[in-house]
């Protein structure tokens, strides 16, 4: 199941969104979205989880929680 996380930190990284994600399951993949021109984060990226029930259990567990002091948005990406 591929998650999108938005509300990103401009500072947090791609390991450090894929070690999140990884306690509560295996992450197949993590990107983060950036700037082409800058090469810094836009504050938002995808997970992809391969186990749908370790992706809700991220989704409810990680959805509108600080990280890096932003409040981040997890849902599933359409």
């Amino acid at each position: 199941m591929k998650l999108l996380v938005r509300n990103l930190a401009r500072t947090t990284t791609e390991d450090e969104l894929k070690a999140l994600f990884a306690e509560h399951g295996v992450v197949e993949s993590c990107n983060l979205v950036l700037d082409q021109e800058t090469g810094k984060s836009k504050g938002f990226g995808f997970v992809e989880m391969p186990d749908i029930d370790e992706a809700a259990t991220a989704i409810s567990s990680l959805n509108g929680t600080k990280i890096a002091k932003s409040k981040v948005r997890v849902k599933a990406a359409e």
